[in-house]
């Protein structure tokens, strides 16, 4: 007889009374108190009685956008993919199955809050696919519950996702082995009302990720409740990563924190399948979990045997050891609650509190509020340990459990800055230790397996932009933010020149050396020499192999100058006369506008562009990829961008480059791309005076 755990039947009878409240009212009659507007460029503004219409009437515009995409989100979270799309999805059903068990044994413990968001944004999908049969026929009978919403942010680690730990392993250090020109991450600045012109705080959100990612732009208002505008991500209402209020607002850059460690236990070598942990021998629990998968017309099963211990899932067996992995965020079920109780903050120390949950496991966090505060957070759930880290590749031998870390280091302990001097917070991706100039993190004062310090050049450009005593307006603050310098040219483009010029150049050398010195050291569409210099900087640093770069290497007492120079000179010039034939081969010419090559095709659009990858110390980030006539072409980097200035109310400028549609004959979908090609933004409308003003559109869900 299989016993039903306690949790699982409160969360049950939690589940009916709460269904039972909200059955009451027909998802109709729901729809009829939302109340969609939408604006120029197609942003929606939805306004409802509840929470949980706000979030029925953002699932329903986001199907409206992006179709299903939202829907496969929810089908993937509880093990059904394979279902759908076949035999291929199955690996992850296998581990979202465990997720989902799990989501459902602690919905109860939600608040209700937070299950309001849930059942809305479950309730709008399911709206939305009644009152259209035809678009989704794959999705035909499926109904969705706030359970699967729960299940996108109710993460468990499974032995599966072990072994991808040990493959990053493997693929992080060949990484490290290479060049990285293309920085994968954000910029983020706050400026506190010392610094700006109207006395108010102003934050920038700037993030950089694939064009495919599914930033969505929309605004949440429940009177007396909320009203908040920013980025939801295509599937669900809970990876706010960026937005603001009338009271504050915050953004996110990434960290990658340590939140995961590999312990070796002691196999017990008189009973199989048993480890040894404080003298005492203790059984392995096995799970058995079975997964479907579409075979043509049919459906078939695959099963999968899975190892646990009270610590981790079991990774890997060997040699008398049994490997675990214990990770941070493993279980946690309260992410999702974290978020709303951020989104309802109306102060620093509510959103502190929110913060203190430790339910989101990693990330910068950058904060400024009406009250005129700015806030970093060096935000990680990461692991108080006991005893030594193994770092990237070694496992920790372990006898007693009080060797296996127990919880992470508290929130209030982690690095974190406000209101600094200068008035000013920044974040490139780096660690925490240079986040405001004035007031530096010294590396002994956290625990050492905190990250090391570092100062790459595209938070260099960020500080050269910012570390200053300007009092600048939000328009002043997005055209610093635009800023299109190549900052590795300034640190290496004097030496290459004297370098070519002491080698007795010849005329085509000499014209070349002309069009360097005549450049501006930018990444601007219309500036020529970038195309040249920067594949020379590639080309010099994969000849370089391991070798440093500079003549004089990044120092943490000039964190801002270093590195500068070039390390070998003759290697320099040998790459450099390569690269010339190179680029008149690809392209013709040497002679080239940096939007000659590089370019913004989106639908029908093919633009020029300004922007490069953060490795040549880009602030204006963008990622290419090679199109089929050679050109480069943009894949990823800036993509949704949003300035706020926290006055009464708020005024704000965004950019969704790609557009609020992934539609291509929505009027939406390439509406922004030219704008953002000529650097500009969008004015935010916020108030309900500026949403009538600028209405397109006004419907309920399902009109």
């Amino acid at each position: 007889m299989k016993i039903i755990p306690f949790s699982w039947i409160l969360s049950f009878f939690t589940l009916v009374s709460f269904s039972t409240r909200l059955s009451a009212q027909s998802d109709a009659e729901l729809a009829k108190t939302v109340e969609i507007s939408r604006t120029s460029y197609g942003v929606p503004h939805i306004k409802a009685e509840t929470l949980e219409g706000a979030a029925f009437g953002l699932a329903w515009c986001e199907l409206e956008d992006y179709g299903e995409r939202v829907i496969v989100p929810l089908l993937s979270a509880r093990g059904d993919l394979a279902k759908v799309y076949g035999y291929e999805a199955i690996e992850g059903d296998f581990v979202n199955q465990l997720g989902y068990e799990r989501a459902v044994a602690t919905y109860y413990l939600l608040d209700a809050d937070t299950r309001q968001l849930m059942e809305g944004f479950a309730r709008g999908v399911n709206y939305y696919l009644k009152k259209n049969p035809d678009k989704f026929p794959d999705f035909e009978g499926y109904t969705f519950t706030g359970h699967d919403v729960s299940a996108l942010t109710t993460g468990v680690v499974t032995p599966m996702q072990g072994r991808r730990f040990a493959e990053r392993l493997k693929e992080q250090k060949a990484q490290r082995d290479s060049l990285k020109l293309t920085e994968a991450g954000s910029n983020a600045w706050a400026f506190a009302p010392v610094r700006t012109t109207s006395g108010n705080a102003i934050l920038v959100r700037n993030p950089h990720l694939s064009w495919t990612a599914g930033y969505y732009e929309a605004q949440l208002h429940v009177p007396g409740k909320f009203n908040f505008y920013g980025d939801f991500r295509i599937g669900g209402v809970f990876a706010i990563i960026g937005g603001f209020s009338q009271h504050l607002g915050w953004c996110t850059t990434n960290n990658g924190p340590d939140l995961d460690e590999v312990y070796a236990l002691k196999a017990d070598p008189q009973k199989a399948d048993h480890f040894l942990i404080d003298g005492i021998s203790v059984p392995l629990e096995r799970k058995m979990v079975q997964a479907e998968f579409k075979n043509g017309e049919a459906l078939s099963t695959e099963t999968r045997e899975m190892l646990f211990t009270p610590y981790g899932p079991v990774i890997h067996r060997d040699e008398g050891k049994i490997y675990i992995l214990k990770s941070a965020n493993d279980g946690d079920y309260r992410r999702s609650m974290q978020y709303t109780r951020m989104l309802l903050s109306k102060n620093l120390e509510e959103w502190k509190d929110a913060m203190r949950m430790q339910g989101i496991g990693s990330s910068n966090y950058t904060y400024a509020d009406a009250d005129g505060n700015i806030f970093y957070v060096w935000n990680a759930a990461i692991p108080d340990l006991p005893i030594a880290s193994g770092g990237d590749s070694v496992a920790v031998n372990v006898d007693y459990s009080h060797q296996i870390w127990k919880k992470p280091v508290p929130f209030d302990e982690l690095p974190q800055l406000l209101n600094p001097k200068g008035g000013y917070l920044h974040n490139e991706n780096d660690p925490f230790h240079f986040t405001n100039l004035n007031e530096v993190m010294q590396p002994e004062d956290f625990p050492d397996y905190f990250p090391k310090p570092r100062l790459r050049l595209r938070s260099q450009l960020s500080l050269e932009l910012i570390h200053n005593e300007d009092k600048l307006s939000l328009e002043e603050v997005v055209n610093r933010k635009h800023s299109m310098k190549m900052l590795v040219a300034d640190r290496m483009k004097d030496d290459l020149l004297k370098a070519l010029k002491a080698g007795k150049p010849k005329k085509e050398m000499r014209q070349i050396i002309d069009h360097l010195e005549a450049w501006d050291n930018t990444v601007r569409a219309d500036s020529r020499g970038g195309v040249l210099f920067a594949e020379w900087f590639e080309q010099y640093a994969r000849k370089m192999d391991d070798r440093e770069l500079y003549e004089t290497p990044w120092s943490f007492d000039k964190p801002d100058t270093t590195p500068i120079g070039i390390a070998d000179l003759d290697v320099a010039v040998a790459v450099f006369k390569e690269v010339v034939e190179t680029v008149k081969e690809k392209y013709g010419s040497w002679d080239l506008a940096w939007g000659d090559v590089h370019r913004l095709r989106h639908g029908d659009l093919d633009l020029p562009v300004g922007g490069g990858p953060g490795g040549l110390g880009c602030f204006r980030v963008l990622w290419f990829t090679n199109g089929k006539d050679g050109k480069r072409q943009i894949r990823g980097g800036d993509g949704w961008q949003l300035a706020v200035e926290f006055s009464d109310p708020p005024r704000a400028y965004s950019i969704l480059a790609y557009g609020q549609s992934n539609n291509p004959d929505s009027p939406h979908h390439t509406d922004q791309a030219e704008m953002f090609a000529n650097n500009k933004m969008k004015t935010v409308v916020y108030t309900e005076e500026d949403i009538q003003k600028d209405l397109k559109k006004k419907y309920h869900p399902g009109e």
